[in-house]
């Protein structure tokens, strides 16, 4: 199977995006810190079963242009770069398809630009109603002092400073999957939270071998881009939590009306399994929740025939 590479105009920036297959579009939205790479097993399978795969790197990742600005990454951003996108592909509606930051763009797609989505499937992040307070409060509130990942990437630099000091160790730390015993652990503290307050992420990552799910040439295709890149246009999704709050206050009460699916992983010790549950108030056309077993966060690297073959269920069910 073939990627087809390009870059195109949307939305002020130049994004490069990659196809394949032809059919039903199906439009895949990665994480941080990836790149449409993370998606290839999922592209392979869909465009060899009819479907018209694309995945970009969004906003600040790879190939796509990386503004400076932290006010350049907010949620009308990047779900203006999706519809873009889709204009410049010439494309009226697709399935959106989000893993880890993704997920929180895909589900607000599905609210703010309803008539370009078709049905949504979320990746290990659940559709998250509107917080009651401003999401850095409760983060600080959950982290009673301890330290908080997403509040560690607030300081404009300091994590890019730590990140970018050596990035192949940077993302073997992340690209990890924790054993059931390690998950226990780490699940005893509220999601994001990493022990006591104090030193860098890197401190909470182990120096290791990244995770088995990846070749030493795949891993090569994340180092790389990120080697020229640097870790600040991912960064700043996270230093907008509070202004997207602002933003979409209108938002609050809507509900995600298209057919959706969510696809939890067992051993996420960020995006938990639970976070999913009661969705359906929120999401009241979800025709399905499947646990992943056995699979950490990267969980369309780590167990791509099992999502692959969830996504393929679902998406023929909406062709159809």
């Amino acid at each position: 199977m073939e990627f087809s590479h390009k870059h195109v105009q949307t939305n002020g920036i130049r994004m490069h995006v990659v196809e394949a297959g032809s059919g039903f579009p199906v439009l895949f939205c990665h994480g941080f810190p990836e790149l449409w790479y993370s998606w290839r097993h999922q592209m392979k399978a869909l465009a060899e079963a009819g479907f018209r795969v694309i995945a970009p790197d969004q906003r600040g990742y790879g190939e796509t242009d990386a503004p400076q600005a932290i006010a350049a990454y907010t949620i009308h951003h990047l779900v203006g770069d999706l519809t873009g996108l889709l204009d410049a592909l010439e494309i009226d509606k697709a399935v959106i398809v989000g893993h880890d930051w993704g997920g929180f763009v895909v589900w607000q797609m599905a609210l703010l630009a309803p008539q370009r989505v078709a049905g949504v499937i979320g990746l290990n992040t659940p559709f998250f109603p509107r917080f009651p307070v401003r999401p850095l409060d409760m983060m600080r509130a959950a982290a009673q002092g301890n330290f908080h990942y997403i509040l560690y990437f607030q300081e404009p630099g300091v994590a890019e400073a730590e990140l970018e000091r050596d990035v192949r160790r940077s993302l073997r730390g992340f690209y990890q999957s924790p054993d059931r015993e390690t998950f226990k652990q780490i699940t005893a503290a509220p999601a994001g939270v990493f022990g006591p307050a104090g030193g860098g992420i890197l401190d909470r990552l182990p120096d290791a071998s990244h995770g088995n799910f990846l070749t030493a040439e795949d891993f090569d295709v994340f180092a790389s881009a990120f080697a020229k890149t640097g870790f600040r246009g991912g960064l700043n999704w996270y230093r907008n939590f509070d202004r997207n709050w602002e933003l979409t206050a209108y938002l609050s009460g809507a509900k995600v009306l298209q057919p959706a699916l969510m696809v939890t992983a067992e051993l996420d010790i960020v995006l938990r399994p639970e976070m999913a549950q009661g969705m359906e108030a929120w999401v009241p056309n979800l025709r399905r929740t499947v646990l992943i077993e056995g699979s950490g966060h990267w969980t369309q690297q780590e167990k791509p025939a099992e999502v692959n073959a969830v996504l393929l269920e679902f998406l023929r069910d909406l062709r159809d």
